[in-house]
């Protein structure tokens, strides 16, 4: 079989999966009253919603894998990498459904101790870790500030509708794309799984009768994935600035962990306690509706998507001048967004 037929399986039995299962965990979660509940003043929501819709996207990813696995014959070293994506996904699934799932939430020190578990599991275990830093020791810290940092940014951008799952569906379609190429074909499948799976569970958290939140157990363990299988391929043999592509592909739940903690700080609030300085929300302040704010964002996952395409087959100086454009233009849009009042 194909490896194209392939990635079609692994698309569809993720979606489907996942349009199936989500209604499911709607229902227990109305059963059993996991609902997240606008009782403090950071929560943008009007109305009760059920959670547990990040199980139902888990779920889709993990099934769709476990299906190709079957049918096809992976490596030793890919089913080794998507071992790791297994152990350590699972276990930031079950941390945020703890944290959904408890009254107040865990603390964020003892989510971070988890998530440094998790990741201790993939880069030290399973040597899955940025190769482009030579100094192996640097390389572990970095890789695992790294999956902690993009874990807690899907989590701190996950504040509309459709927002964080949004962009995860965008940043793993970008990543199965321009890792095509390369023999990591691990990231190739996970990446078309969780697309798949995110796709699967938006139309419900964009409904208004059955709408349902994908949660920390959602945002968490998507972000994981997402910062696990940006240190899966090596982009280019172009040139050397191909390797941050991941930066741009990412570039909008990045953007909006550095702005709302400089923010955050400039207030001299603690950066890892919750506030509306979020930028999507300083559109709304702005007089942009929830749609408007997320075509935004869908259509600039797009445009750094494709610059980060570019920036892998482009010649390096080019490439060096389309990030040097984004990061001119981030944080002209920093300065701007940072004068709206949120409070």
């Amino acid at each position: 079989m194909s490896n194209e037929m392939l990635f079609l399986i692994t698309f569809f039995s993720a979606f489907l999966t996942a349009l199936a299962l989500t209604p499911v965990f709607r229902y227990i979660a109305v059963k059993f009253d996991i609902y997240d509940r606008p009782v403090t003043e950071v929560k943008t929501h009007k109305l009760s919603t059920p959670y547990l819709g990040g199980l139902a996207i888990w779920s889709g990813w993990l099934i769709s894998l476990l299906i190709i696995r079957f049918i096809t014959h992976f490596p030793t070293g890919t089913l080794n990498s998507i071992r790791s994506l297994l152990i350590g996904s699972f276990l930031l699934l079950m941390l945020g459904l703890f944290d959904d799932i408890k009254k107040g939430g865990l603390g964020f020190k003892f989510k971070f101790f988890i998530q440094a578990v998790a990741c201790i599991v993939v880069v030290v275990f399973f040597d899955i870790r940025i190769n482009f830093i030579e100094n192996y020791f640097l390389s572990i810290i970095i890789s695992i500030l790294w999956i902690i940092g993009l874990s807690n940014a899907f989590n701190i951008i996950d504040i509309m509708d459709g927002l964080s799952c949004g962009i995860a569906a965008a940043a793993s379609l970008f990543f199965f794309f321009i890792a095509l190429p390369s023999e990591m074909i691990y990231v190739n499948f996970c990446s078309i799984a969780l697309f798949g799976g995110c796709l699967g569970f938006l139309p419900y958290n964009l409904s208004k009768n059955k709408k349902i939140f994908m949660g920390d157990t959602g945002s968490l363990s998507i972000g994981f994935i997402l910062a696990t299988i940006a240190m899966g391929t090596s982009y280019t043999k172009i040139n050397s600035i191909g390797i941050f592509a991941p930066l741009l592909i990412l570039a909008v739940p990045l953007y909006e962990t550095i702005f709302v903690s400089i923010m955050r700080i400039k207030k001299g609030k603690n950066p890892f306690l919750g506030s509306k300085d979020h930028f999507p929300l300083r559109l709304e302040k702005m007089g942009y509706t929830r749609k408007q704010i997320l075509f935004f964002v869908y259509i600039a996952c797009f445009i750094l998507g494709i610059t980060a395409y570019l920036t892998v087959i482009l010649p390096q100086y080019f490439a060096l001048m389309l990030f040097c454009f984004i990061l001119v233009v981030l944080i002209f849009l920093a300065v701007k967004l940072s004068v709206i009042k949120v409070d």
